[in-house]
């Protein structure tokens, strides 16, 4: 089957738009041979900074044959209804259609429509214009004459060709004839812009790749991703240092090249005095290079590795020396930032002109300056403190420096290290470890992957920073609202889920809410403020869930679990886990059975209206197995409330289980619908305490299965 190569060859396509761009070109590729009546096998996209090429393999040759008929109305409709039929069925006359009988209705017309089908390339050649004209770019241009007319093509940087190829291996393939504002499809590329400027001509994907090779384009982004990698972790290796490895430089750097060299350049070993993370940062964002460490170490040293995209004659050494000349003086802007920081670090009442310029720092309209903010997270932090066994007073006091960063020269410049630069002033003014660590960990955890806090101090004012903003905007009720949550506050709730549980805290999520609100004191919507606590508990119960089914916990069972107003999250989540262990056990399938039997015959009667007694004729009971049920039931359901209020679910799931046995024997023994109908309300009274006993731990109606 013939295969379709496709490429559209520009100026240089910024970094961040190849990946997707390529992306976007294949489905809407693929898309409209499909909509056309053609299949494929297989589509693969590339990028490289001035290309994107598309390979789609085993393409059919041509459509299939249409053939469709169109019923339309009564032979003897009005002419009117015809003539439209006629219209919409593309005939010219009556005589095109056919005159069918129905039994019941009489004769009414048919169109018999039939499409013959078309070659592919003569499909190709009619979609892929539009694909072109139409393509978007988060942002495109117009060039030359042709930019004065109206309508004229657009594109992120000019496109130069369009090399358009298609036909099976076994052959030659043929070139798709169209043109886009002008621009002609062929069979010819271009190399390299410096290391082989002239054009390429090729036939199919596999002899593309291979001249683009010889021309030093490697087209492929993993591959030159791969070959990056290795080459500065061998150049470094040769040295003695090791690759301080950035998966997102990678990527970013292999789409900023054609032909990757890695090189090692070097700086003044004077910025070693700034900070490694700012060292790190200055170097990744400005000059798109990484940097390197002695083999086995944490400090970084004065060398990086630059990829360029030529193999100069001298080796590289002049473009490794230019970048070393760019990397020097963008650390000495930093070192001047971190040295200008540290007097104020230094001085006498140290950061508290960065806290008390925080109050000209607005956080929201209605929530007040970052100052007022800094105050109430020193509030909450404090009343955390002993919940979660930090000091009081450490924790308020690494609360009202957590953000006095954001005042730092540092920060303005690199926003990236706030936090982290504030712990390092902290320790430079000698304050706390505890206190120091807080101010860059109150930030975490930023995202799912991100490490949680273990530090009591920690802990206490990542909860309180969190805490002030999710009470902070449901109070304003600035809630997330489907995609949309400009805020953050989806992160910030599962922050504070997976602080309280992977450290085991007790806390009333409702409780928190209350102190919180009480912080804002001039609050205008003080009302909607206090009627939107609920709302938040809903809100985490939802992140919540995301959470644990993200552990591997069923959705079923955290139903079970989770009501409206169950506000401590540790206990939620060890409830799950504990019924999960059940169900997922032998006893625990034959219990939830053996449930769902008893609840299916108490909700039929319930449907009818029958009353269900509430307990149980001890002296009605007539067989052995209500007596053994009863007797098992009024035990077990003493031992399980008791795990229960001592917090010990797995010990109240246990005894659950022991159910199973007395049910599957009441069951096989016992008919519940009798006649007697004091006999039958007392069995039904019976199965309703089967009911209750589950209910103890969970909500067994919710529970599939």
């Amino acid at each position: 089957m013939p295969d379709l190569l496709l490429e559209l060859f520009s100026e240089e396509i910024p970094a961040r738009m190849q990946k997707k761009a390529a992306g976007d070109l294949r489905a809407a590729v693929t898309n409209a041979l499909v909509d056309a009546g053609l299949t494929y096998e297989g589509a693969k996209e590339y990028w490289t900074p001035r290309r994107l090429a598309l390979d789609v393999r085993g393409v059919t040759a041509r459509s299939a044959d249409i053939r469709e008929e169109r019923k339309g109305p009564r032979a003897d409709a009005p002419e009117k209804a015809i003539a439209g039929f006629l219209r919409g069925a593309g005939l010219s006359s009556v005589d095109e259609a056919e005159i069918r009988t129905d039994p019941k209705k009489g004769d009414f017309l048919v169109a018999v429509i039939e499409k013959p089908g078309r070659a592919a390339e003569e499909i190709i050649a009619e979609c892929l214009p539009p694909i072109i004209r139409n393509f978007s770019w988060p942002k495109s241009m117009r060039w030359g004459a042709a930019s004065r007319e109206p309508g004229s093509l657009r594109w992120v940087r000019p496109l130069q060709s369009i090399l358009c190829t298609f036909g099976p291996e076994t052959e030659d393939p043929e070139i798709i004839s169209f043109e886009v504002d002008g621009l002609a499809s062929g069979n010819v590329t271009h190399g390299h812009r410096f290391l082989s400027p002239g054009e390429i001509s090729v036939r199919r994907f596999d002899d593309y790749v291979s001249s683009l090779e010889k021309a030093n384009v490697v087209l492929d982004a993993e591959r030159r991703q791969e070959m990056i990698s290795t080459d500065a972790k061998n150049l470094a290796f040769a040295r003695g240092l090791e690759l301080v490895e950035d998966a997102g430089l990678l990527a970013e750097t292999a789409n900023l090249v054609e032909w990757p060299v890695p090189l090692i350049g070097d700086f003044d070993e004077n910025f070693l005095a700034i900070p490694d993370e700012v060292t790190r940062l200055t170097i990744r964002e400005n000059q798109k290079c990484f940097v390197l460490r002695k083999q086995g170490g944490t400090e970084l040293t004065n060398q990086f590795v630059l990829v360029s995209n030529i193999e100069a004659t001298d080796g590289g050494a002049e473009v490794a020396r230019g970048n070393g000349k760019v990397v020097n003086a963008r650390l000495s802007d930093a070192k001047f930032f971190w040295d200008s920081d540290l007097q104020i670090a230094h001085a006498e009442g140290g950061f508290d002109s960065w806290i008390d310029g925080l109050d000209n720092v607005t956080f929201h309209a209605k929530l007040g300056s970052q100052g007022a903010r800094v105050k109430r997270i020193m509030a909450l932090a404090e009343r955390l403190a002993p919940l979660v066994g930090a000091d009081p007073e450490k924790a308020k006091r690494a609360a009202r420096l957590a953000k006095a960063d954001l005042q730092s020269s540092m920060v303005f410049e690199f926003p990236e290290v706030q936090g982290r630069m504030g712990r390092r002033y902290a320790e430079e003014a000698g304050e706390d470890a505890s206190v120091a660590l807080a101010i860059e960990e109150h930030y975490k955890p930023l995202g799912p992957s991100d490490d949680v806090p273990s530090d009591p101090v920690s802990i206490a004012v990542a909860l309180a920073d969190k805490l002030d903003t999710l009470v902070g905007f449901w109070a304003i009720d600035e809630k997330p609202t489907g995609s949309k949550d400009p805020y953050a506050l989806r992160r910030a709730a599962l922050g504070v889920i997976r602080l309280v549980l992977e450290n085991r805290l007790r806390l009333s999520v409702n409780s928190l809410y209350d102190s919180g609100l009480r912080l804002y004191q001039n609050l205008e919507e003080q009302d909607t403020a206090a009627g939107n606590k609920g709302d938040l508990l809903s809100f985490f119960h939802d992140r919540l869930k995301v959470y644990l089914r993200d552990t591997g916990a069923r959705h079923d069972l955290i139903d079970a679990v989770i009501t409206a107003d169950t506000d401590d999250l540790l206990l939620i989540t060890q409830k799950v886990r504990a019924l999960q262990d059940l169900v997922e056990s032998e006893d625990g399938e034959n219990l939830l059975a053996g449930y769902k039997r008893a609840a299916n015959i108490l909700a039929a009667e319930e449907k009818k209206g029958t009353q269900v007694k509430p307990s149980v004729s001890h002296e009605l009971l007539e067989s052995d197995s209500e007596l053994e049920l009863e007797n098992a039931l009024n035990q077990i359901i003493g031992n399980a409330t008791q795990a229960v209020e001592k917090e010990d679910y797995s010990s109240a799931m246990h005894e659950l289980a022991k159910l199973r046995a007395p049910i599957d024997v009441y069951f096989e023994n016992v008919l519940v619908n009798v006649e007697d109908e004091a006999v039958r309300a007392n069995r039904l009274a019976l199965l309703d305490r089967i009911r209750q006993a589950t209910a103890t731990v969970a909500d067994f109606s919710k529970i599939s299965g």
